[in-house]
């Protein structure tokens, strides 16, 4: 059988120029080079496969520590607020009894004022009927009894006086 290489056929040049370009390749190692590099390249992806998940792990328990940190502050603030409602109860309590202390104490000096004004006016008014009394009694002795009658009362006067200081 005689092979009939008819060299117008565009196909088979295209296909020996491609066994030809394969085995050039092959023959330079080529493929290994690529196999090489797409080790290298598969290395260092897994590379920053793993730093991506220890950067991962990390930042989880970076995020555990911060929640736990958050819930303990949060705890923190709630009992601060206790706290400080616990405080103002207090002082409000504690300012409402000295409030009352002090209307009592007031309450106590305005009476005692009010007491001592009472007895003043009660003794102004004492003063002031005795000494109307005294000038009434004064008028009426003088126009009515004699300068005879004034010696005997002066007298009998200073006799009573003395047995009332006696």
């Amino acid at each position: 059988m005689a092979w009939n290489f008819d060299f117008g056929y565009p196909t088979i040049w295209v296909f020996l120029a491609l066994l030809v370009f394969i085995a050039g390749i092959l023959y330079k190692g080529i493929h290994k080079t690529m196999a090489k590099a797409l080790d290298d390249r598969a290395d260092a992806i897994r590379k920053e496969l793993d730093e991506a998940r220890n950067l991962r792990e990390e930042a989880q328990t970076l995020l555990a520590s911060f929640q736990r940190k958050q819930a303990e502050a949060k705890e923190q603030a709630e009992a601060i607020v206790k706290q400080a409602r616990q405080d103002a109860e207090t002082m409000a309590a504690s300012a409402r009894k000295d409030l009352v202390e002090r209307l009592e104490r007031r309450a106590e000096l305005a009476e005692a004022k009010i007491k001592n004004a009472e007895a003043q006016a009660m003794a102004d008014v004492k003063a002031r009927a005795v000494d109307l009394a005294t000038k009434a009694a004064e008028q009426i002795l003088r126009s009515e009894l004699a300068s005879t009658d004034h010696n005997t009362l002066v007298k009998n006067g200073i006799a009573e006086m003395g047995k009332v200081l006696n």
